[in-house]
């Protein structure tokens, strides 16, 4: 799945960051970026999925949609790298 991920590792997926968020985090006011994929393979020693695997942790942060488009609307038109 491709998903996009802010500096605190919020992480949606693609078209809630375009068309939900306006790729504004609801968490900090960041924008976000393409999330990288960890390699599977283990090409460099103890660096991989196998002996790191991404959490199965989730945080569930329900979004008020009327809310967050209030404060989206205040700061979408800054770059994300001038928030």
């Amino acid at each position: 799945m491709d998903a996009r991920i802010c500096s605190y590792e919020c992480t949606f997926c693609v078209s809630c960051v375009e068309n939900i968020l306006l790729n504004v985090c609801p968490n900090c006011g960041g924008g976000f970026e393409r999330r990288p994929v960890r390699p599977a393979t283990e090409r460099v020693k103890g660096v991989s999925l196998k002996v790191h695997p991404a959490t199965t942790d989730k945080t569930f942060k329900p979004l008020v949609t009327e809310q967050h488009a209030e404060f989206a609307n205040t700061i979408k038109s800054i770059p994300p790298h001038k928030r």
